[in-house]
C-alpha cells in the first residue's frame, strides 16, 4: 500500500496522483507538485489515502509543498497574462490569415512555456505564427490542435438538459459512445436529439448503458419468434424499462392481433435482429468518435 493524493490542474481536467510524502492534504487545498513539464500548482480533489500499487502509474511525482498566498497570487497573475496572450494570438492569426481559432492559452507555473490550444478544419502551417509569438513573449511557445469535444471541455457551457457540460464540470476523460448505445436505450436516432453542443454523440449516453445492457439481455429482440400464453407470436416492440414485449399473433383466419406480455411470461423460440440499419449508420456516421 502507498500513500497518494489526487490533484487536478483545471476544471473538468484529468485527476493525477502524486506522492504527498509527510504532508497531510485535504480536498480543496492547493499544492505545488512536480510534473513532467516542471512545477505546477493544482487543486487537491482527493485527500491522502492508501492505495494498491497497481492502481497508480509508478513512479509517482512528489508534492513539493502546500501552496501559500504568494502562489495563489501568482496563479491569478498568470490567468490575467493568459487573457492578454489570447488576444495577441487572435490578432496574429488574423494578420497571417490562418484558418484556425485559438481556444485557450495556458502558462506553465514557472512561465518557461506558453501553450496555445486551437481548432482547425485540417492541418495548418503555423510556423510563422510561432515565430511571431516567440518574439512577443520571449519564451517557449507550443501550439496544440484539439478536437471539438476538447473545445467544449475547455470552454464549458450548458447542455440541452440545462446543466453545465459534464466534460467541463466533472469528467476527467472522455468515454467511448456509439450509435448502438442510443439504439439499445430506445432513443430517437435523430442527430439533433442525441448530439451535444460539440456536434458529437452526447457523453451521457454512456451513463446508463450498463443497466440497459443488463435489462436488454432479459428481453427478446424485435422480430424474434416467441411462445406466449396465447400461442406463438412475433415480437413487434420491446419496452426495456417496463420489461415487456408487444407481440403480433397471427390468427387462423389470417388476422393479426397485438398483445403485451411481461418478459417472464414468454419463451424465445427463434432470435430476431436489433441492429442499426444501413440508412441509420449513414445518417449518424458523422456523430461517431473519430
Amino acid at each position: 500500500m502507498i500513500n497518494i493524493v489526487g490533484v487536478r490542474f483545471k476544471n473538468g481536467g484529468k485527476m493525477y496522483y502524486f506522492d504527498p510524502g509527510k504532508l497531510e492534504l485535504s480536498e480543496g487545498q492547493w499544492c505545488i507538485v512536480e510534473t513532467a513539464r516542471g512545477k505546477e500548482c493544482g487543486e487537491v480533489v482527493q485527500g491522502n489515502r492508501e492505495a494498491e500499487e497497481r492502481e497508480v502509474v509508478s513512479p509517482l511525482k512528489p508534492v513539493i509543498r502546500i501552496a501559500d498566498s504568494a502562489d495563489i497570487k501568482k496563479m491569478q497573475a498568470l490567468r490575467r497574462k493568459e487573457e492578454k496572450a489570447f488576444d495577441i494570438c487572435t490578432k496574429k492569426i488574423e494578420k497571417l490569415k490562418l484558418d484556425m481559432t485559438v481556444v485557450e492559452v495556458e502558462y506553465t507555473f514557472d512561465e518557461s512555456k506558453i501553450l496555445f490550444y486551437f481548432t482547425a478544419e485540417g492541418r495548418v502551417d503555423f510556423r510563422e505564427l510561432v515565430k511571431e509569438l516567440a518574439t512577443v513573449f520571449k519564451t517557449r511557445i507550443e501550439l496544440r490542435q484539439i478536437g471539438v469535444r476538447d473545445e467544449c471541455k475547455m470552454k464549458g457551457g450548458l447542455g440541452m438538459c440545462g446543466r453545465p457540460f459534464c466534460c467541463h464540470s466533472f469528467m476527467g476523460d472522455f468515454h467511448p459512445v456509439s450509435i448502438k448505445m442510443a439504439k439499445e436505450q430506445g432513443l430517437s436516432l435523430n442527430p439533433v436529439k442525441i448530439s451535444g453542443t460539440c456536434g458529437r454523440l452526447m457523453c451521457c449516453l454512456n451513463y446508463e448503458q450498463e443497466a440497459y445492457e443488463e435489462l436488454n439481455r432479459r428481453l427478446p429482440r424485435v422480430g424474434a419468434l416467441i411462445k406466449t400464453p396465447d400461442g406463438n407470436a412475433t415480437v413487434a416492440e420491446v419496452n426495456t424499462l417496463k420489461q415487456t414485449v408487444r407481440a403480433a399473433i397471427t390468427q387462423k383466419d389470417g388476422a393479426v392481433i397485438y398483445n403485451t406480455y411481461n418478459a417472464d411470461a414468454i419463451k424465445v423460440l427463434k432470435g430476431g435482429k436489433n441492429t442499426v440499419s444501413r440508412e441509420e449508420q449513414e445518417l449518424l456516421h458523422e456523430l461517431e468518435d473519430e
